[in-house]
């Protein structure tokens, strides 16, 4: 076995994270379940940031088949203010895979899971590792950033050759070998809590880092530049104004598309041109606080305007639209920008009374 990895498990069972809620307990069974629906909420989320959502979800949705069984809707309820939606809309649609194509038992197959909607290779090693007993190699962001310092990968990771790089060293340094199944899932874990907790982005704790002495990064003052930031783009931006059409303690929300930013979430209704209002009978009442929300690709310039209607206007009354009570409106299944307005509206209401 490498002595990078030796190194990596010895670190990981005295220092290592071994209290997540996803993470077995002493002699209890493995729930592969479990184990997918972590490391979907993990992607590109932080730990800190998906515990709460994790405990909700799965007293919700406990199993495969309560998640298959549930509407989309109520899914993206549960997953509403952990962004990146598509997420929440894959695991739906993969449960009710498992449930007709794999009579409802999580597939041990690794080709099998990588199948499945929203598991690429790297999260489908984690589950095949983590809840199968099965290790494969796993190169997540924390894991690609320990191995560009350590190894001193140059490049954008996500570039095809330096991936190809750094999946090559995840599979010569993955502990091989069914006799050291335990020591690559201790490795596995490993890998992933140095990431996240010394090798972090900005401020890395090099000093106590397990595997120092032989960072390449270290050794040649390139920390700091490692992994290689992805190659800037001018990110474009979009303005919109959305509406918050209120008839006393009742907002109206719309079903957005099902593709496409917040995807299946309910939203505020949006308009190009504040002229196009008075033609459908709407006059704004009152422009409140602009927002920015940043996406991955794009920024998006909020300008929300509060009007205050009878919500059986054949202005207002359409299909895919509802009237929900404010409070229910913001526990509704809604993007956090949606949310962020409601709450300044409700707490402007509340003033008043």
């Amino acid at each position: 076995m490498p002595q990078f990895s030796q190194r990596i498990i010895q670190w990981q069972k005295k220092y290592g994270r071994h209290d997540l809620p996803w993470q077995p307990k002493l002699n209890q069974p493995i729930d592969p379940y479990a184990i997918w629906v972590s490391e979907i909420m993990l992607q590109q989320t932080q730990v800190t940031a998906v515990i709460g959502y994790y405990a909700k979800f799965m007293q919700r949705f406990p199993s495969i088949a309560a998640l298959a069984a549930a509407t989309q809707e109520e899914v993206l309820q549960y997953w509403s203010g952990l962004g990146y939606y598509s997420r929440a809309r894959n695991l739906h649609d993969a449960a009710q895979t498992i449930v007709d194509d794999f009579s409802g038992v999580f597939p041990i197959n690794f080709n099998d899971i990588q199948s499945l909607a929203g598991i690429g290779r790297s999260t489908a090693a984690a589950i095949s590792t983590f809840a199968l007993n099965l290790p494969q190699p796993i190169l997540d962001g924390n894991v690609k950033r320990v191995f560009a310092r350590h190894f001193n990968i140059a490049g954008y990771t996500g570039a095809p050759k330096v991936a190809q790089q750094l999946w090559q060293i995840a599979e010569r340094e993955n502990p091989q070998g069914t006799e050291n199944t335990q020591k690559a899932i201790s490795y596995t874990q490993g890998l992933m809590d140095l990431g996240a907790t010394l090798c972090t982005r900005t401020k890395p704790k090099c000093t106590i880092c397990p595997v120092n002495d032989s960072c390449e990064a270290l050794a040649l003052d390139l920390v700091k530049s490692l992994p290689t930031p992805k190659p800037r783009k001018t990110i474009p931006e979009k303005s919109i104004t959305m509406l918050v059409l209120l008839n006393q303690n009742e907002v109206m929300l719309e079903k957005r598309p099902p593709s496409g930013i917040w995807g299946g979430l309910w939203s505020l209704p949006e308009v190009a041109d504040l002229n196009d209002l008075t033609e459908i009978g709407l006059k704004p009442t009152t422009t409140l606080n602009s927002l920015t929300h940043t996406f991955t690709h794009f920024k998006l310039h909020i300008t929300p305007q509060l009007i205050v209607v009878d919500h059986q206007s054949p202005a207002v009354n359409q299909a895919a639209k509802i009237w929900l009570p404010i409070e229910d409106a913001i526990a509704a299944a809604i993007p956090t920008p949606i949310r962020t307005i409601l709450l300044s509206v409700q707490a402007s209401m509340n003033k008043k009374t």
